[in-house]
């Protein structure tokens, strides 16, 4: 086996795409969350030069229809599958499985990118807050209904593997808030610590969904770093950068802190997806493009809380997940 590269924070997602391209031949990887300028994008478009298919989701067609077109302009051979999907609505999210399931292909890799951040206080259709449905129970559900197409992908010598790009944001407060999740309070409601928690919750499904399923499907969780993606189109999200310093008063990255460009950013996604080194790590957190369990709060790698998120989604979204 030829050696393998070693991956760092300066690595971009093409170069870690490049040194796994036997990996990806062939596969069928989906992405949520590709808008252009997003590390989803850049995910899906570094996988798409080499892959069997790859299928890229958004709730907002226009965007969809754009993140397409540039990367089959890109690459004209690329196989790209547009789905629309608003993973805030458990209904939008099993009509979203469903057009998946119908598809011929196995699934190899799912990515579950796509995220809500920092937004106001808000119910979605489901009784649940936005950003916990957004990060947490739409991907949850999303996954479970998919379960059925990555295990079909499964070979004697390929185990399919599902991804959660978490952040480093868990490390601040105190994990899952268990009842936000089940009984959101807008009186308790901070869109700083809902983020933060959901991201907890990647994290924990991660490491549960690797233990729950035995073997059968190997779960990763990361933190892609800091990087000036789409999000900072957002003006909250800008004052709220600014009011912490990582942005300058002209909205800019203060270069005081270690920006990651969008390639950069999307690199340990890809090595959460693609690289074989991760095969007897299940359940591991990324960081920089490798292994970084160390730096996993404890509330968000405790087996007991991650055993209770898992059946507190259950419930909410009425069905067991199961293998």
């Amino acid at each position: 086996m030829p050696t393998l590269p070693t991956f760092s924070f300066a690595t971009t997602a093409e170069e870690v795409a490049n040194a796994f391209s036997a990996e990806i031949k062939g596969k069928n990887v989906l992405v949520t969350g590709t808008s252009i300028n997003g590390i989803g994008f850049e995910t899906a478009r570094v996988i798409a030069r080499h892959a069997n298919l790859v299928i890229i989701t958004g709730h907002n067609e226009e965007r969809l229809k754009l993140s397409e077109t540039t990367i089959k302009k890109e690459n004209p051979h690329a196989n790209i599958y547009p789905l629309i999907v608003d993973l805030s609505s458990l209904a939008s999210v099993r009509k979203a499985a469903a057009e998946i399931n119908a598809l011929p292909e196995p699934l190899h890799v799912l990515i579950n990118n796509a995220a809500a951040m920092f937004v106001d206080f808000k119910l979605t259709e489901d009784g649940l807050e936005t950003q916990y449905a957004t990060n947490h129970v739409g991907p949850f559900l999303f996954t479970k209904l998919l379960a059925p197409k990555l295990l079909a992908a499964t070979t004697p010598t390929y185990t399919p593997r599902v991804v959660f790009v978490a952040s480093v944001g868990h490390t601040y407060g105190n994990g899952v808030d268990f009842d936000a999740l089940a009984s959101p309070d807008p009186a308790k409601y901070s869109r700083h610590s809902a983020y933060r928690e959901t991201k907890s919750a990647n994290i924990l499904t991660a490491i549960e969904l690797s233990k729950r399923s035995k073997g059968k499907i190997n779960a990763y969780s990361l933190n892609p770093g800091l990087i000036f993606t789409n999000v900072f189109e957002k003006e909250v999200v800008i004052n709220i950068f600014q009011g912490n310093g990582f942005l300058g008063p002209d909205g800019e990255p203060n270069t005081e802190h270690a920006w990651k460009t969008i390639p950069q950013g999307a690199a340990t996604t890809v090595t959460a997806a693609l690289d074989p080194r991760l095969n007897d790590k299940p359940g591991a957190y990324l960081d920089d493009c490798t292994v970084a369990n160390d730096k996993v709060s404890p509330h968000s790698s405790d087996p007991a809380n991650a055993e209770r998120l898992w059946n507190i989604t259950e419930k909410i979204i009425g069905e067991p997940f199961t293998f």
